[in-house]
């Protein structure tokens, strides 16, 4: 795969469309999903006060990972369904995940966020109409451990 070429300095760069993703549960492709949400970090913050000092001081603290939803379309694939109904009865398969961004074209992987450690903690299920002509969509949130990012290059070498 060829390197990207790096953007000279002050040279517009073209931001990445959000539209061209695929999720990957412990490394399988698993599912047509519409959206995911939520990818955040939080880094707390301790405050102290030094001794014989009035300057309060701040320092990095425990980081918080908030829970990813994923919506998707329902059908008749009951892996996600067995893995949310495992948790809700007491066994918690705890998945690596990762949100494979492609490129414009749909074809290149340019960035991929890992989410070690996931489980389910969510399951939304569609919404019915009879009068509605819309895809039934489910929703499944994921709460994890930890965050990784990786650009395209990095990810496609430890995957081939």
């Amino acid at each position: 795969m060829p390197t990207p070429a790096t953007p000279q300095p002050g040279a517009p760069v073209d931001p990445y469309r959000a539209y061209h993703f695929k999720l990957l549960i412990n490394g399988i492709t698993n599912g047509h999903f519409t959206e995911v949400s939520g990818l955040e970090m939080t880094i707390g913050r301790l405050s102290y006060r030094e001794a014989g000092n009035d300057r309060v001081r701040s320092v990095p603290g425990q980081v918080d990972y908030a829970p990813v939803t994923l919506h998707f379309g329902l059908t008749p694939s009951r892996e996600l369904w067995d893995w949310v109904h495992g948790a809700a009865t007491g066994t918690v398969s705890r998945r690596n995940v990762s949100v494979v961004l492609l490129d414009a074209a749909g074809t290149a992987e340019v960035l991929r966020w890992n989410l070690i450690n996931a489980w389910p903690m969510r399951w939304r299920g569609a919404h019915l109409h009879t009068l509605s002509q819309e895809i039934a969509i489910v929703a499944l949130t994921l709460a994890y451990e930890g965050l990784e990012l990786e650009d395209g290059s990095a990810a496609a070498s430890t995957t081939a």
